[in-house]
């Protein structure tokens, strides 16, 4: 018996020290949401990302944003691309979108969207996307921020939309792309129907359109929307991932608040009862359905004890919707932000983001430096504390764990944009366009035209005041250095009709 007590003594401070090292590495590799939202604006949140609270933020609810930037970190001058797919490619590569040349959004397998331009001839660019197998036309061979997660142990989830590669190309399956489970992924950036009473778009003779959302056939003729769908699904890997021993890491990216605007009934009335027309009504809820999502993930970290070890990252991949579809006046929808999705002003590129990672950000924090959406790929991972990995791709992204830590050196760096396309429709800053942003000052460029336009980002948020011909010096400076980024990457540029040339660099007109 003696024997046996001594022996038990042994074993206890041996369970204790095991349990101190689990903890330890649970620490060392936290589980991981990056929740994603579709063509979500700025101000489409009752969370002020500005100095004052506008209109917007009063018509929205959003109650569970503001919990989560309550337990961390708002950032005020978080950008990504104008535009879908060079966004999500962005941050899954670490590379800008003017170096991966999925420069627009895709769907169909060697095609473009783009109607003839009567000015110029677009580029050809890298229309079927990304994948990670060789030889494929006009993608780009990348590793992938998933695969290399999962090489590293972690479980990976894709839930949502995907939007990575062209339809019929390995790109379009996030299988392909690094995730271990894949919930309702393919080809296309948009839902065909958000309701399931629909089928999610899906049609019984089996000519669904390519923008039916599959592998949901569960809630086919129920009144389930789209955005609850996902989330219960989600939670439900989340069970399984439970089993395991490993982190996870769950891709949340919603197709709300995408077109088609189709009204939410479970928080439709509301909006109505405000004095909303109905599309803006619509528009409402299926921002407030993609918000109680995120609730309903952060109960869930809580109820199965993960919150503690889980950091969520909460963005959008491009500015909200304001040149078409809209009720009243266009372009006014971001306000203070001037237009919205496709355009090179801020309406089109700065998005709503907050981080939580408890023990590591200080809560109700705010930070107010500019970052990239290729700066998630390298933070992700530094905050998976996973540093040894290698990418077929060379990357620009650069961690922002130092802005969360508020810990180390913040690198001081210029941002850049390229689209050399015509999105579809006119407004203003659309167009094709590249864009630099350095310190408190942004160059436009229009390959179109030639023009440049110098804004003070600091002083005019708005962009209303067009500084290039008072602020030569400036413009130069910035041309030059956005010039030189995009001639370092090999940036594609359209060719003008009238001169059967390439449309010169910034820093080549006069």
């Amino acid at each position: 018996m003696r024997n046996k007590l001594l022996l038990s003594a042994a074993i206890l401070p041996a369970l204790s020290i095991s349990s101190d090292v689990h903890a330890a590495q649970d620490q060392k590799h936290p589980n991981i949401i990056m929740f994603l939202v579709d063509d979500m604006g700025w101000q489409d949140t009752s969370l002020p990302f500005w100095t004052q609270r506008t209109h917007y933020n009063n018509i929205y609810e959003t109650p569970n944003m503001e919990r989560l930037a309550a337990q961390g970190m708002m950032f005020t001058q978080a950008y990504a691309c104008s535009i879908s797919s060079p966004s999500r490619v962005s941050l899954f590569t670490g590379m800008n979108a003017a170096r991966h040349r999925v420069t627009s959004w895709t769907l169909r397998k060697n095609t473009t969207h783009e109607q003839p331009d009567s000015v110029m001839i677009y580029p050809e660019w890298n229309v079927n996307g990304i994948c990670q197998e060789p030889g494929i036309e006009r993608t780009t061979q990348v590793t992938t921020l998933a695969q290399v997660l999962k090489d590293s142990g972690y479980h990976t989830i894709h839930c949502g939309k995907a939007h990575f590669g062209a339809n019929d190309t390995p790109g379009e399956d996030p299988l392909k792309m690094g995730f271990e489970v894949n919930i309702a992924g393919h080809a296309a950036g948009s839902p065909a129907s958000y309701y399931g009473k629909e089928n999610f778009g899906n049609k019984p003779d089996g000519k669904s359109p390519l923008a039916a959302v599959p592998g949901l056939e569960k809630y086919h003729g129920t009144d389930t929307f789209l955005s609850e769908a996902l989330t219960l699904e989600a939670e439900k890997a989340l069970d399984n991932a439970q089993k395991s021993d490993k982190p996870f890491f769950l891709y949340m990216a919603h197709y709300a608040v995408h077109t088609p605007i189709q009204p939410d009934q479970r928080f439709y009335q509301k909006y109505l009862d405000k004095g909303l027309p109905p599309v803006e009504a619509a528009y409402a809820t299926l921002i407030e359905g993609m918000d109680k999502s995120l609730g309903d993930l952060m109960d869930y970290l809580k109820e199965n004890n993960l919150e503690d070890n889980t950091v969520i990252l909460f963005m959008s991949d491009n500015g909200g919707l304001a040149a078409h579809t809209r009720a009243g006046q266009l372009h006014v929808q971001n306000y203070p932000l001037n237009s919205g999705k496709g355009s090179a002003y801020e309406g089109g590129v700065r998005e709503p983001m907050i981080v939580s990672w408890p023990g590591k950000i200080k809560p109700g924090s705010k930070c107010n430096h500019y970052l990239m959406i290729e700066d998630f790929f390298p933070s992700i991972l530094e905050i998976a504390g996973i540093s040894d990995y290698k990418t077929i791709q060379q990357r620009d992204g650069i961690s922002f764990v130092p802005l969360l830590t508020e810990k180390g050196k913040v690198q001081d760096r210029d941002i850049y944009w390229h689209y050399p396309h015509s999105w579809g429709p006119s407004g203003p800053g659309i167009g094709a366009t590249c864009a630099i942003r350095s310190g408190d000052w942004k160059l436009v460029y229009y390959f179109d035209s030639g023009k440049r336009e110098l804004f003070n980002i600091a002083n005019d948020i708005s962009e209303k005041q067009d500084l290039a011909g008072k602020e030569p010096r400036i413009t130069k400076q910035l041309a030059g250095k956005l010039s030189n980024y995009l001639r370092s990457v090999d940036a594609q540029r359209p060719i003008l009709r009238k001169t059967q040339q390439l449309a010169p660099w910034p820093d080549e007109v006069k």
